[in-house]
């Protein structure tokens, strides 16, 4: 399978400072997303926006859904956002389901809705995702499920073609421990002797199983992957991606 080679630029609008770096420490893993600007608020988004020559405005912007003074509000800024830059992509990020921000979502263009507990380092894949393949409307596991059981609630929704993210990627040979060693280290970015501390286990112990991780995840994944990826950066492409990305 081949590797797929896209330079998106993303801006990021997050009301949480925790959520907006964690989001971006996700993003900075894969190469194919390029987060250009943070934001606190929609202020500080308009003011980079329209002072960004055009072809440095982002290709696709994340926003925080909860935070823009309800449904309306949320419809307004996304309808405001795709008449300034053409083609791009909004991405809608969410810490709960809110049927009239979800519909607000789908009414207003965006190309998905989100629930962060869902979506967490799977993120850029996500944006990639809704990027190449043109998705209409894009939706966590949770929101999928909210709209399969209360689809009375989602006029605007029903009428746009929805897809649920799919599950992550899963790999036969990673045990529990191994996993949790490599994704402390590699998707969280904890130092090994931190790992090592939090798993009560030695530093020899925690390399071995990180070793051990990279090994199994090569083995079970045939993506080309650029031959200048770090180890590091090839782990975190596989333990994020979604398990249709071998179909």
């Amino acid at each position: 399978m081949n590797y797929i080679n896209v330079n998106l630029k993303v801006l990021l609008m997050d009301t949480d400072y925790y959520a907006r770096h964690a989001i971006n420490s996700y993003l900075a893993w894969d190469r194919r997303t390029r987060v250009t600007q943070l934001c606190d608020d929609e202020r500080i988004m308009w003011e980079y926006l329209n002072q960004t020559p055009l072809a440095e405005l982002p290709d696709v912007i994340v926003i925080d859904a909860d935070h823009l003074g309800g449904a309306d509000a949320l419809t307004q800024q996304i309808e405001r956002l795709r008449a300034k830059i053409k083609n791009v992509i909004v991405l809608c990020m969410a810490q709960t389901i809110d049927a009239r921000l979800i519909d607000a979502s789908a009414q207003a263009g965006a190309r998905g809705h989100l629930l962060k507990s869902d979506v967490r380092s799977q993120i850029a894949w996500a944006i990639v995702k809704g990027y190449v393949e043109k998705i209409d409307f894009i939706v966590t596991s949770s929101i999928a499920h909210s709209i399969e059981h209360y689809s009375y609630s989602y006029a605007h929704v029903r009428a746009r073609k929805v897809v649920m993210l799919p599950r992550r990627r899963e790999y036969s040979q990673l045990t529990p421990r191994i996993r949790q060693a490599v994704e402390l280290c590699v998707v969280n970015g904890m130092p090994a002797h931190l790992a090592a501390d939090e798993m009560g286990i030695s530093l020899h112990t925690i390399r071995s199983y990180i070793k051990e991780a990279y090994r199994i995840l090569e083995s079970e994944d045939s993506t080309d992957y650029p031959v200048d990826m770090s180890p590091q950066e090839r782990a975190f492409m596989r333990l994020t991606k979604f398990e249709d990305e071998d179909a």
